[in-house]
């Protein structure tokens, strides 16, 4: 156990997995569940994202996004149903869904400097612990000591089809099979980029949720939680 995780008075749940997993919906059920806050740090790289796409910014200029990202206030108020996605004081919590965004997010977010800037920015917001954080690589980066490590896994046509079937902004595909499409290539940068790629960490629980209801994949990570909870009394 790091100093860190001593000086915690209360656990970090890291939740990682690739887009469409569930994570947000599941790292709401623990926060209010356990009552903890829920941080989705996911947030923070598209409203970077957004930010950029503003300022005809190239997701490919790393140099330029991190001089953006210094200037930049992104703040998460958590609610009880997610968070409110806040940018230079700006509520953005629904412009933020928006393909082009979530796409220009996964190529942001591929860059080592900016990727380093928005640890520290997350470390921030959940160093004293008492926090859900969901993301890509909570557990393996940006607290590689959390208490409770769950990985959310799920086959990408059922990510697809879940995506697809909650529907979302009217710039979203509107077909499945551009969902679909959409979540595979995401995968493939997210897995393959060289700075903090997704990965479950060794001590994480890797929960598939291909065959699974959405109560028994929030019964299963509540057990998980409870398990920690119990051990560490």
């Amino acid at each position: 156990m790091t100093e860190a995780a001593r000086k915690r008075e209360r656990p970090v749940i890291a939740i990682d997995g690739p887009a469409g997993a569930g994570k947000s919906t599941m790292a709401a059920h623990l926060a209010r569940r356990f009552g903890f806050l829920n941080l989705e740090t996911g947030a923070m790289y598209r409203a970077l994202a957004l930010k950029a796409i503003d300022h005809d910014i190239g997701f490919g200029d790393e140099e330029a996004l991190l001089d953006l990202a210094r200037q930049t206030r992104i703040t998460l108020q958590p609610q009880m149903e997610g968070n409110l996605v806040m940018l230079d004081g700006v509520d953005v919590s629904r412009r933020v869904r928006y393909v082009d965004v979530t796409s220009a997010a996964s190529q942001v977010s591929v860059h080592p400097l900016l990727r380093a800037w928005m640890v520290e920015q997350q470390r921030l917001l959940g160093g004293s612990g008492g926090v859900v954080m969901e993301g890509r690589d909570i557990g393996t980066v940006v607290f590689p000591d959390a208490e409770v490590k769950i990985f959310l896994d799920a086959a990408p046509e059922v990510r697809g089809n879940r995506r697809y079937r909650q529907g979302g902004p009217v710039q979203d595909p509107v077909t499945e099979e551009a969902v679909i499409r959409e979540l595979k290539e995401r995968d493939a940068r997210d897995r393959s980029r060289a700075e903090s790629p997704l990965r479950p960490a060794p001590d994480a629980v890797v929960l598939d949720s291909t065959g699974m209801s959405l109560d028994e994949v929030l019964s299963a990570a509540e057990a998980i939680v409870h398990s920690h909870l119990q051990v560490s009394k």
